[in-house]
């Protein structure tokens, strides 16, 4: 704005002109328009092609003067490109493509769409950078934090009010940027680690698109604070054959959770397990008979013969003190399983 400022004052008797153009962006900016609705407008207030590129994208956005796209390919921009500019990283680039000699305002309305298209990348993504800062981050989902505060970490993130937040709690090797641009490829998404875990925040996610190697807990609270506790209630629930779980899905399984993990310690069957766990026995046998319910089907998750499904959980059944194979056994065997998976997290 400075900068702005300072070519405003050198404009002499264009001043008046410059003036409107940074009212009509104003007011673009007010009713909160799109990148091909700004570039449309833009188009026709220079009453020649006017183009936005993302880096990130790299698709080009053109549009003609009577708001129709414009044919391709077209000139090469006459009088160059303004770089726009985000958080201090050189996102993309705005030009008009006028033919002939460049008009007196076309600078000012070129900083004014670069100012604006930096505006609504910010609001509505896609961002190039999507890694945040982590105090942002921890602020947004903080149960400390007050609303007011909260509101504005958010939008400092780029998520305009009203927008939906969803939260992630991640566990992986893999980097967070990768993992939230894959979420959410299209909207606005950030990414930090807070402790030891991955925080991501983001408009949408499509839990399909979680790479190998990833596990993650999805909250579905509307307050990004309580939907950061479920998220990391239900990474606490994952494992290698359910890497990625929502809050949602656990239902009355989630009180697991808040059983203090002495209690869980102490219980004779969590224990039991805890043994089988440390002397190498077959958990794994188990946890496949607990998933599937049926000897078959956990045969075929092995990829094992059936009968020897049957031995080996008849003997972690005499171990663990209790038939495995009827329904009340198969529920005490999972809840077990669960909570050692709890207190082993």
């Amino acid at each position: 704005m400075e900068a702005l400022a300072v070519r405003l004052s050198q404009l002499d008797t264009h001043v008046e002109g410059a003036i409107r153009v940074v009212m009509f962006y104003d007011t673009l900016m007010r009713r909160r328009v799109d990148l091909p609705a700004l570039a449309r407008a833009s188009a026709g207030l220079a009453q020649c092609t006017a183009g936005i590129r993302l880096h990130g994208t790299g698709r080009a956005i053109r549009m003609a003067p009577d708001g129709r796209e414009a044919p391709a390919p077209g000139p090469l921009p006459s009088p160059g490109t303004t770089p726009i500019t985000l958080d201090d990283e050189e996102i993309g680039e705005v030009w008009l493509e006028r033919p002939g000699t460049p008009l007196p305002l076309d600078d000012v309305l070129l900083d004014r769409l670069a100012l604006a298209a930096a505006a609504v990348v910010e609001r509505y993504g896609p961002a190039r950078t999507t890694m945040a800062d982590p105090a942002l981050v921890e602020l947004a989902v903080s149960s400390e934090t007050d609303e007011a505060a909260r509101a504005r970490a958010l939008r400092l993130l780029g998520f305009a009010a009203g927008l939906p937040v969803r939260v992630v709690a991640v566990r992986s090797q893999l980097p967070l940027d990768r993992i939230g641009v894959l979420l959410c490829p299209a909207r606005p998404v950030k990414a930090a680690p807070v402790g030891d875990v991955g925080v991501i925040l983001a408009t949408t996610v499509d839990r399909s698109r979680f790479p190998d190697g990833v596990r993650a807990g999805i909250g579905a609270a509307e307050r990004p604070d309580r939907s950061w506790q479920q998220a990391r209630i239900a990474l606490r629930f994952t494992g290698s054959r359910r890497p990625v779980v929502d809050h949602d899905s656990l239902g009355a399984l989630a009180l697991l959770a808040q059983v203090p993990p002495d209690v869980m310690r102490n219980n004779p069957d969590v224990a039991m397990i805890a043994r089988l766990a440390a002397s190498g026995d077959d958990v794994e046998t188990l946890d496949a008979y607990c998933a599937t319910g049926s000897l078959r089907r956990a045969a075929d998750l092995l990829h094992l013969h059936h009968s020897s499904v049957a031995r080996r959980l008849e003997q972690i059944g005499k171990v663990l003190g209790f038939e495995l194979t009827g329904p009340s056994g198969l529920v005490r065997a999972g809840l077990a399983l669960m909570a050692w998976r709890l207190l082993d997290d």
